[in-house]
């Protein structure tokens, strides 16, 4: 971390969290970040779900819910980048305040609740954006629905022809009764529906479903087996958590999902046990507490195919991005691997 870096984070540290979120996506916005573009290596090129990926590093959904800085976060050194969650319609999500930081955690509780500028907005900013890697949108459903997994079809209609995948979030624990979408009759329903409509786009795009880390064995052997039928591309695990264990900030009792280094055992169990029951036929996504490119590593044999972070961002910032690329880079080299997908379970049974 330079000392200017170190230095915009003090200073967003000391404002209130959302409106410091506000404030690093304009900075974002108006080239006032330095970017170093994407971090790449014949070990780290991924290729994933029909994507090519300059490496497996991304950037979850949550940061850049309206995709308003698409074009910088391509060159932050990601190798791939999500923006949303997008519904069909705006909605300004839970009242505030809604987003709270637990420095001595390394963790971060959010309760947004879906806010965004709904699907056509973000669609059209997509649409023109200028992006170097590949682009994903996080698909989400408005609070007052009457048919909740109708609209994550609806979402993948309006901006399908401008991305290049889409997640299925039916994780999120800040919309009331949204986990309920992961059982599996309802689970296999809204997917069929999402994947009728991804063969009705004139590119269809790779489709891939997020999962909360708190699934009992039995639901998460649910999900394995509809995502392996539904012929979806890939799972990201996981989402944020409802538990509370362990933590000491002041905030640590507040609503909504908690993320950062806390969930990072949590969600690497998970993604351990879903990369089991799928046998490894399916690719997986590990997110979930990684602040380092030893964090990385151990997601990636525990059975992931890439990553993704964010919250670490908040206490690292961006170069954070170029440090654990160039991390795994040289992990995969000291362990003998010539590419980060002959890694990728190798580490399985200690998460088992």
């Amino acid at each position: 971390m330079t000392p200017l870096e170190r230095a915009g984070l003090c200073t967003l540290h000391r404002l209130d969290p959302e409106l410091a979120h506000g404030l690093s996506l304009k900075a974002l916005r108006f080239g006032l970040v330095p970017l170093p573009g994407p971090v790449t290596s014949a070990r780290l090129r991924t290729r994933l779900a029909g994507l090519d990926l300059p490496n497996p590093v991304g950037l979850a959904a949550g940061y850049d819910k309206n995709a308003e800085a698409v074009g910088a976060l391509t060159r932050a050194g990601f190798g791939f980048v999500e923006v949303g969650a997008a519904t069909p319609l705006p909605q300004p999500g839970n009242p505030k305040p809604r987003l709270f930081r637990l420095p001595e955690d390394r963790a971060v509780i959010n309760r947004f609740g879906f806010n965004n500028d709904g699907a056509e907005a973000i669609a059209a900013r997509l649409a023109r954006a200028d992006r170097r890697v590949p682009v994903g949108l996080n698909l989400g459903a408005n609070k007052t629905s009457a048919d909740r997994a109708a609209d994550f079809a609806r979402v993948l209609a309006l901006a399908g022809p401008h991305v290049d995948f889409a997640t299925v979030n039916v994780s999120s624990p800040n919309t009331e009764r949204l986990r309920d979408l992961q059982g599996k009759a309802a689970l296999s329903a809204l997917l069929s529906g999402v994947m009728e409509t991804r063969g009705a786009l004139a590119r269809p795009v790779p489709v891939f479903l997020k999962i909360a880390p708190d699934l009992a064995e039995a639901e998460l052997a649910d999900v394995a087996e509809v995502a392996l039928a539904s012929g979806i591309d890939a799972v990201i695990a996981t989402n944020t958590t409802l538990a509370r264990d362990g933590l000491k900030s002041r905030h640590a009792g507040e609503a909504g999902g908690l993320s950062g280094v806390p969930l990072f055992e949590r969600s690497t169990r998970v993604l351990a046990r879903l990369h089991h029951l799928t046998e490894g036929r399916i690719p997986l996504i590990g997110a979930g507490g990684i602040a380092s490119a030893a964090d990385a590593w151990a997601k990636i044999r525990a059975g992931a195919s890439a990553v993704q972070l964010y919250s670490a961002l908040v206490f690292q910032g961006l170069s954070l991005v170029s440090d654990i690329a160039r991390g795994l880079d040289a992990l995969a080299a000291r362990e003998g691997f010539a590419t980060l997908a002959d890694a990728v379970g190798s580490g399985r049974g200690d998460w088992l």
